[in-house]
């Protein structure tokens, strides 16, 4: 039988998320991310704190959950699939991503943030995630002047050395847990429905879904795309590929887990494309030893929310 990751290395060799785009070397790349505080675990996926200081970065960001971050240095553009390109603030609300976009930047390039879960994005900013998705939107548009000006003495504490990264993300964390409004409780409970039901499978049924959530479908469809940004559909086409991908990082797989890609997709170039398009990358670069940004963004771990 021949090795699952070796034939996709012989089908796809190359990288062809982005036509004639030169990425940064990870090797050029730090990132440290931080486990979220346990007061605002429910609300924060990760912390992190990134770093790349060349003169010009060039990366695919992965399909996301929403973020609050801080660019303290770089100036660039977050460029989306429908067409319209997005600056980074330097206090700044990344939407839900519902699919990888390219982020070109003029360096240093620095990024401190906070990951949200969907009940965090929810909590935080009360806006339909599906409506507002796909857009990279000055904090204070979101979240008023008070995440302005909390975000800019962050900034300049970080550029003058009084504070370190780690330091700047634990307080954007304690901002998030100083803001965070209730939500309706039976939409949480809907929240946490469908996060294990995206945990439960590569391709989970949409009628296990439908059986454990306490709404007719066409509500259950509603609330999925206000909650997550995508329907139920669309939301588990992501998160299959997303966690194909974890899968393919790994250094080798289980037959188990051969089985269960094998079965997830029509056959390995479909498997390519979807992963190309929700992670950024064709999995032959997925295993490269010289990315841990990327092996880190598509981390297990990182996909809590799902229960991985």
């Amino acid at each position: 039988m021949v090795d699952f990751q070796d034939s996709i290395r012989a089908e796809n060799g190359m990288d062809t998320a982005e036509p004639g785009l030169e990425l940064t070397a990870s090797s050029l790349i730090q990132v440290d991310y931080f486990a979220p505080p346990a007061a605002v675990s429910d609300f924060v996926t990760t912390l992190y704190h990134f770093r790349c200081d060349e003169r010009k970065f060039r990366d695919v960001q992965p399909s996301s959950v929403g973020h609050l971050a801080l660019f303290p240095y770089g100036k660039g553009e977050m460029h989306f699939r429908a067409g319209h390109r997005d600056p980074n603030h330097e206090v700044a609300l990344m939407t839900p991503l519902s699919t990888a976009n390219p982020i070109f930047v003029d360096g240093p390039f620095h990024a401190i943030g906070a990951a949200l879960t969907p009940l965090g994005w929810a909590a935080l900013t009360g806006l339909h995630a599906g409506e507002h998705r796909d857009r990279l939107r000055a904090a204070s548009e979101v979240l008023g002047d008070e995440i302005a000006v909390r975000g800019s003495e962050l900034n300049a504490k970080y550029r003058a050395g009084e504070m370190t990264g780690h330091e700047c993300a634990l307080a954007l964390g304690d901002y998030i847990g100083g803001k965070v409004k209730p939500i309706n409780s039976r939409h949480a409970e809907l929240i946490k429905v469908v996060n294990t039901w995206l945990g439960s499978a590569l391709n989970p049924d949409l009628r296990d879904l439908l059986a454990r959530a306490a709404y007719s479908e066409r509500q259950v469809q509603r609330l999925t795309e206000r909650y997550f940004g995508l329907s139920p559909q669309a939301l588990a086409r992501k998160y299959r590929a997303l966690r194909a991908a974890a899968l393919l990082s790994f250094p080798k797989l289980t037959p188990e887990f051969e089985a269960e890609l094998g079965e997830a997709f029509f056959d390995q170039s479909h498997m390519i494309r979807e992963i190309n398009r929700f992670v950024g990358r064709t999995p032959a670069r997925l295993k490269d030893p010289d990315s841990p940004y990327l092996t880190e963004m598509i981390a297990p771990k990182n996909l809590r929310e799902l229960g991985s």
